[in-house]
């Protein structure tokens, strides 16, 4: 049985793709005799077509890697694209050392453990990128004494 103009008008009218019209598989004769779209307007009224309802996209499995993710899982080497600068760029790296290094000089500074000019000595030496970390510039210290 050949229902497609059927279901293409009952589409028009009900305002959905041709997908979404479900068809009452009792009462497919009478479909099949629609010819118009008054006919198929009288089948929508009567309860015999009818519009599926949208179907959704279940997130359950995304939300689940994300909250891995958060927890720092699918973080390693397998699961990376791309290169170490495009996760993290140069300059953000840059920032958050170069912070933690000022935040322990000036912690030095005011504890006591490092006298100014001292401070001014290994800022500068922090700014021209000479310490990697703050383990970095916390052994350089040791050698110094």
């Amino acid at each position: 049985m050949d229902l497609r103009l059927q279901r293409r008008l009952a589409a028009e009218i009900l305002k959905c793709g041709m997908n979404r019209v479900w068809f009452d598989p009792t009462a497919l004769d009478e479909i099949s005799s629609a010819a118009t779209k008054d006919d198929v307007r009288e089948l929508v009224e009567k309860g015999v077509i009818k519009r599926k309802p949208v179907k959704g996209v279940c997130r359950v499995r995304i939300n689940y890697r994300k909250m891995q993710r958060r927890k720092g899982r699918r973080r390693g080497h397998g699961s990376r694209k791309g290169k170490k600068t495009a996760r993290l760029s140069r300059k953000e790296a840059w920032m958050i050392r170069i912070r933690a290094l000022r935040r322990k000089l000036r912690e030095l500074r005011d504890s006591g453990a490092i006298d100014r000019r001292t401070y001014r000595i290994l800022y500068r030496k922090a700014k021209g990128g000479e310490f990697r970390s703050v383990s970095h510039l916390e052994s350089y210290i040791e050698q110094l004494r």
